[in-house]
């Protein structure tokens, strides 16, 4: 990334994927030059949240929707410190933002936070280009940081995969932190901080549970220090092959058979404690709309979704594990990739998507009304 620039509307940019396609545009929020995975999230709104959501760490993010930047950029919305995109790519950027919240364009926000991104595209083209061949490595190029296509493709290239790479710690907090109840406390949670977004520790304190969230490399002792009545695993970024020290701290959870509640990566690791394996999908679920059956009750959810990597689980069958019986709990009707998983001989799930609904609808709520059960279950 590099400095940011302001009034960049006519200063060209030049987005050039791995395998040699290129776009050109022009050049929105800093100028400079970026690189990293380039995505798609096909989410209509919310791209203030998309953008702060630590889990896009070191990924370019294609916003499908044509129109981008109608509400501008509030001090409300965001779900961490800062924005973790690499780039961002957008079709059709509003001109004047209009909202009441707005402080700011998100032009603007992206030039102050040194965002570099790029404008004036054939989204759809690269959207259909990406469900093709597959995300890719990819770089942002704009005002002195274009040169000759054969060099900036070079460049690219020279960028590491996504697959094996290790990123939650990047994202993590590195000091603990506590998010009281709101109104009476009636449960304790240690939360493992993997990239976790700001409105999930807020779910669980509107249910009256004080949230110690942990950095990523909390240990045990860490976790049982604040005495859980449950242990809670965020989202993140990267590959979960890499997270070994994740795996090992949530396999000790299990073995004293906390209640567990794992989501997005925590849903991947979870996958690996239980003994099943994790692959990187093809281009992988981003956006609010995805639809995911809930095989215990039958009830499809409409859902918020940024993931790039899979639980490698039987649908067909309960599975036995050394924590006993586990099933895939929750799966997406678009292509059937495992999207939840449950022990059923002791209290612990998990869900490949995001319950807390930042943004996105609120049809996963009730995942953390099931913790809350899970854990007065285990009082009682």
């Amino acid at each position: 990334m590099t400095t940011s620039t302001r009034g960049t509307a006519r200063v060209p940019a030049v987005l050039v994927l791995e395998d040699g396609r290129t776009f050109r545009g022009r050049a929105y929020g800093a100028v400079g030059e970026t690189f990293g995975e380039a995505v798609f999230s096909t989410g209509m709104t919310g791209y203030q949240e998309t953008l702060t959501d630590p889990s896009y760490d070191r990924q370019i993010v294609v916003a499908t929707a044509p129109q981008i930047g109608n509400t501008g950029w509030n001090d409300e919305d965001d779900e961490s410190s800062r924005i973790w995109v690499s780039g961002y790519v957008v079709r059709d950027p509003a001109r004047v933002p209009s909202n009441w919240r707005a402080k700011r364009s998100l032009d603007d926000e992206l030039a102050a936070q040194g965002v570099v991104g790029i404008s004036g595209i054939d989204t759809r083209a690269l959207t259909r280009h990406l469900r093709e061949r597959g995300s890719m490595r990819a770089g942002i190029f704009s005002g002195e940081a274009i040169a000759a296509e054969a060099e900036l493709l070079e460049r690219v290239q020279a960028q590491p995969h996504m697959k094996g790479a290790s990123l939650y710690e990047e994202v993590a907090t590195k000091e603990a932190y506590v998010v009281p109840a709101i109104g009476e406390k009636r449960f304790t949670v240690a939360a493992v901080d993997l990239g976790i977004k700001g409105m999930t520790p807020h779910r669980m304190a509107e249910r009256g549970i004080e949230v110690h969230v942990l950095p990523a490399t909390a240990s045990v002792e860490d976790v049982y220090a604040v005495d859980p009545d449950g242990v809670f695993f965020s989202n993140g970024p990267g590959d979960p092959a890499t997270a070994d020290g994740p795996v090992a701290l949530m396999t000790a959870v299990l073995e004293r058979r906390t209640p567990l509640f794992g989501i997005c990566f925590g849903n991947q690791i979870l996958g690996r404690a239980l003994g099943f394996g994790t692959y990187k999908l093809k281009y992988g679920h981003r956006g609010i709309n995805q639809p995911v059956q809930d095989r215990t009750t039958g009830k499809v959810e409409v859902t918020a979704h940024n993931h790039g990597f899979a639980v490698d689980a039987p649908l067909d069958k309960v599975s036995e594990t050394k924590f006993g019986r586990a099933e895939v709990s929750h799966v997406c009707l678009n292509d059937n990739v495992v999207e939840g998983l449950q022990l059923l001989d002791q209290p612990a799930f998990s869900v490949q998507y995001h319950p807390e609904a930042a943004a996105g609808p609120h049809d996963a709520a009730y995942l953390f009304d099931r913790f809350v059960s899970l854990m007065e279950g285990q009082r009682a």
